[in-house]
């Protein structure tokens, strides 16, 4: 907590996004990640930076077991007031207050951009799954992450394109937004790779989806490069 900014962004974080979403997660990576969760037939299930615990709220009908864990207190107080029935806990990716094996279904949405030490956050979320269980994560692609602030051009037309720089140097970066202001963390893609890959996880699905509705002007935007991948990972039996 701290210094990444969360706490001090929570309230405009949770405005922003609604409970549908913003753009990426209502029209891009909810429908395959859903999916996923519906297709995997699986029963404890711990989403890691559940924020304002929305994709908890969406998958209750299909995990029987769901608890959602983030460092950010203004965040799951949220997350507690809009399922009163639903478990959320504080707490970092690094340090999993959870037994080994306690879970076949960890979530990681739109988060490891968020965690400060994936080399830790990662063999704990490992740690945590049984044997044959899976680790789900939808990532912003390397090369958004790489296109910092500074590094958006304005066309002719009014349009935003990204600049990548800097793409193989390893980062923490301020980024800011309808109010919000939080700390976000740019890896190259074989930074994700390899911490999962050293983590004893066998990846199982890989995808770059693209958004399947929405406005019109902001799907074309989207169609142009994969901003986002999805990945499930699967712990050995």
């Amino acid at each position: 907590m701290g210094g990444d900014g969360w706490e001090s962004s929570a309230e405009a974080w949770v405005e922003s996004l609604g409970t549908a979403g913003d753009f990426g997660r209502q029209f891009v990576l909810d429908a395959p990640m859903l999916a996923r969760v519906r297709d995997g037939g699986f029963a404890r299930m711990l989403d890691v930076g559940c924020g304002e615990g929305r994709f908890c709220r969406m998958t209750a009908g299909l995990v029987a077991e769901r608890v959602g864990l983030d460092p950010t207190a203004a965040l799951l107080g949220v997350a507690r007031g809009r399922d009163p029935e639903g478990r959320y806990v504080e707490g970092r990716a690094e340090a999993l207050p959870f037994e080994a094996g306690a879970f076949d279904l960890v979530v990681s949405y739109l988060t490891l951009i968020d965690i400060p030490d994936i080399d830790v956050a990662i063999p704990e979320m490992a740690r945590v799954l049984a044997p044959g269980g899976a680790l789900l994560i939808a990532n912003l692609n390397a090369f958004a992450t790489a296109a910092a602030p500074e590094h958006r051009v304005t066309g002719p037309d009014g349009r935003d394109d990204l600049r990548v720089a800097r793409y193989f140097e390893e980062r923490a970066e301020w980024a800011a937004w309808r109010g919000i202001r939080i700390v976000n963390h740019h890896r190259p893609m074989a930074r994700y790779m390899g911490a999962l890959l050293a983590a004893g996880l066998q990846l199982v699905h890989f995808d770059e989806p693209a958004p399947q509705s929405g406005p019109p002007e902001r799907v074309a935007r989207y169609r142009e490069a994969p901003w986002f991948h999805l990945m499930e990972w699967r712990k050995p039996v």
